[in-house]
């Protein structure tokens, strides 16, 4: 696409225009303005200057347009500049929306209005050389084909649209196109032979486009992959061996480099302020604003922010107790640790590699021993500078020679003086038209990280036996049935061709970022319509987000034998904690036996029946308080029966308490509780508190896993696996819980 562009767009908007026709209940204007509201919208969001565009109303009211102006010709009324050729703003937008609408005649020539705007073109794109300047010029017509054409002259006219070089497009409402599949019944004959006319005249274009505007709009809804502009990353040689110390044996090829992919990235939105918001006068209010502000000029009603830091340290001195630093007598330190390494601005050099500018090849790798998962980036593409015979020449070879002994080359590169080295792979790229060398970084040591993971198709036991049939591994069977799921959902052959055949279902070329274009057209419909809702997401971004439906329900039966292979079944939704809502068990005769045995709510654990009288209390508990209270006993007592145990002879029923209690806890979902009890439990048995040295009853503890419950446990839990597995250590040190 050329760097510069102008475009003009003929709006008929006679009276016709405003009924309605197909069945649609908008009227036949507001149909075709669908595409060219899309069009303009998407001009104003490249927010390019170079992109220009103007407006013509046909079969408008008024009469106004250079050619009429200048030469009072009737041959060119009611037709009407509502843009002259330039870059669109939102103000430009607004008037546009304001004067196109229906007209109150059905006077006006098309073919009038084409001439009008090729005049506009060519004035607009001729430089002041008078050579014709490197310009994209197209003519978009969009018209209901009513009205009365003068065709006595069209092979002068298209002549002289070729001569300038412009696009002719002629997009009609209701206008027949077979290769799409719309016609119109019961046309009018006008509407017919007008439809032929404009037809003939593009046909006689070297370049134009004629349809309808049913298959425009329903196009509008596929997105328009941006192409930018290639632009250089290396320009130099390409060695092959160290120049430096083999001067007459390294091999040195002029090449230029250029970026072949980019990441396609959503638009970021930006802040901006109301005046409203900013008016305060009668509020009282005061706001400060910075003499750098932007005032919108496509939006007055809304103002840029600009951001301002402050830098404080603390002072006791200061009024406050913190003073403010100028920027300039900050200094730049580096993390190390928890501390900061100051390096001052003269030093700084040092944090710096000195490289120097180049790019050199420094080792080679078979293809097949290559895994593409160690992509590090976008690809770029290095090419010999075609002005050098022997350059193009000399890397030709080279791509041959490595596409032959089907390798890749290893290539150390420096983009600029001073510019951190980057290690890239180079793969030949052979076109009919075109050869070059794709590279994609690699990866530094750094920047991979090793993890391990257990084999998917053996389980090793602790013993380091090999297992290979265990719960956790597949069996023959599901192994089967999973491998014909996944032939019978095969995409790769599921699409259909123009010719009915079998292809990919889901091309690379076809396949859009939902995030990219969604907003996009989210912002464009509502810069042309601000009040309206804006639309759902265009089905051919969302028919990539489930499988297709002929698929998965033609595939219904080795689905079904998947689910019975793996015994698959559903999982009950996740209980809440039964802290104060438990299911009381009522007997058959609905007598409440413990409601009368215990009226008074017995609150008090005993140790001689500790056990149920933790459990009631909990069972019964109103609040977090009685939980609290009824652990704290429990807790008492355990180290009670630790204390006054006659060697290990109270170890059981200590014991079997904490269990209790970890158990209540764990159901309650407040591990915090337990944690803070064991944790002091343990210091306490370490310090020989508990009647000397219990240490052996810790190693019962850990026997019975009745240490600290972590986040494996409950997931919201602040205690990792690794924590609660150091906790058994014995060492003195204890980890403690930060609160």
């Amino acid at each position: 696409m050329a760097d510069k562009q102008a475009i003009v767009y003929i709006v008929d908007q006679g009276a016709s225009t405003a009924e309605s026709h197909s069945g649609r209940e908008e009227s036949d204007l507001e149909y075709g303005m669908r595409y060219v509201w899309d069009k303009i919208a998407t001009t104003m969001a490249a927010n390019r200057t170079t992109w220009n565009l103007g407006v013509l109303g046909l079969r408008s009211d008024d009469s106004v347009n250079p050619l009429y102006s200048s030469e009072g010709d009737e041959g060119y009324g009611n037709i009407s500049l509502l843009k002259d050729l330039g870059p669109m703003r939102m103000n430009e937008l607004a008037n546009l929306q304001t004067s196109l609408k229906p007209s109150s005649t059905n006077s006006g020539d098309a073919i009038s209005a084409i001439i009008i705007a090729v005049s506009m073109i060519e004035e607009f794109t001729t430089l002041k050389s008078g050579k014709p300047g490197k310009f994209l010029r197209r003519i978009v017509l969009v018209t209901d084909g009513q009205g009365t054409l003068d065709d006595s002259d069209l092979d002068s006219i298209a002549d002289k649209i070729n001569e300038v070089d412009i696009e002719l497009v002629v997009i009609g409402i209701d206008f027949d196109d077979l290769e799409f599949g719309f016609k119109e019944e019961d046309k009018p004959e006008g509407k017919a032979s007008n439809e032929a006319i404009l037809q003939s005249l593009v046909q006689k274009c070297n370049s134009g486009i004629f349809g309808t505007v049913a298959e425009a709009v329903q196009n509008l809804s596929i997105p328009e992959v941006k192409t930018p502009r290639p632009y250089s990353t290396f320009k130099g040689p390409l060695a092959l061996g160290d120049f430096a110390k083999y001067p007459d044996s390294t091999m040195l090829i002029d090449v230029e480099r250029y970026f072949k992919t980019h990441i396609a990235r959503a638009v970021t939105a930006s802040s901006f302020v109301t005046r409203a918001s900013t008016a305060n006068e009668e509020t009282g209010a005061s706001s400060k604003t910075l003499e750098e502000d932007t005032e919108m000029a496509d939006a007055p009603e809304l103002s840029a922010v600009k951001s301002t830091f402050t830098y404080k340290v603390n002072d006791p001195t200061a009024p406050g107790g913190k003073k403010d630093v100028s920027r300039d007598d900050l200094a730049k330190g580096f993390e190390y640790g928890r501390t900061a390494v100051h390096i001052s601005a003269s030093e700084e050099n040092v944090t710096k590699l000195e490289t120097t500018q180049s790019f050199s090849i420094i080792g080679f790798i078979p293809s097949d021993k290559y895994e593409k998962y160690l992509n590090m980036g976008e690809s770029c593409v290095t090419i010999a500078k075609c002005i050098n015979v022997e350059a193009v020449i000399a890397l030709s070879s080279f791509i041959h020679a490595l596409h032959e002994l089907d390798s890749y080359a290893v290539a150390r590169i420096v983009a600029k003086d001073g510019k951190d080295p980057v290690i890239i792979l180079l793969a030949p790229l052979i076109e009919p038209d075109f050869e070059g060398l794709v590279d994609v970084p690699l990866p530094f040591a750094e920047d991979i990280r090793m993890y391990r993971f257990p084999p998917l198709d053996r389980v090793i036991t602790t013993s380091g036996a090999t297992v290979t049939k265990h719960r956790n591994l597949p069996t023959d069977e599901l192994t089967n049935a999973m491998s014909d799921y996944v032939n019978a959902m095969d995409l790769s052959t599921f699409g259909k061709d123009d010719e009915g055949q079998p292809t990919e279902y889901m091309p690379m070329e076809d396949t859009y970022s939902p995030a990219v274009h969604r907003i996009n057209q989210a912002i464009r419909k509502r810069a042309i319509h601000p009040d309206a809702p804006v639309d759902p997401p265009a089905e051919v971004l969302m028919k990539w987000s489930h499988p297709p439906d002929e698929l998965v329900s033609g595939n219904a039966s080795e689905l079904k034998a998947l689910i019975d292979a793996a015994s698959v079944k559903k999982v009950p939704p996740k209980q809440n904690g039964r802290r104060f809502n438990r299911e009381t068990i009522k007997p058959l005769s609905g007598l409440d036996v413990d409601s009368l045995l215990d009226r008074d709510h017995r609150q008090k654990i005993s140790i001689e029946n500790s056990i149920p009288d933790f459990k009631q209390i909990v069972s019964s508990a109103t609040s977090d308080s009685n939980i609290h209270d009824a652990a704290k006993q429990m807790s008492n007592i355990i180290c009670q029966l630790v204390k006054d145990s006659t060697g290990d002879s109270g170890y059981s029923r200590a014991l079997e308490n904490m269990k209790v209690l970890r158990i209540e806890l764990l159901s309650l979902e407040m591990p915090d509780i337990y944690n803070d009890f064991i944790r002091e439990f343990k210091r306490r048995l370490m310090e020989g508190d508990l009647g000397g040295d219990r240490r052996e009853f810790f190693l019962r503890v850990r026997g019975e896993k009745l240490g600290l419950i972590d986040n494996m446990a409950l997931d919201f839990c602040d205690v990792s696996e690794e924590d609660a597995a150091q906790f058994y250590s014995m060492k003195v040190g204890l980890p403690s819980r930060a609160k």
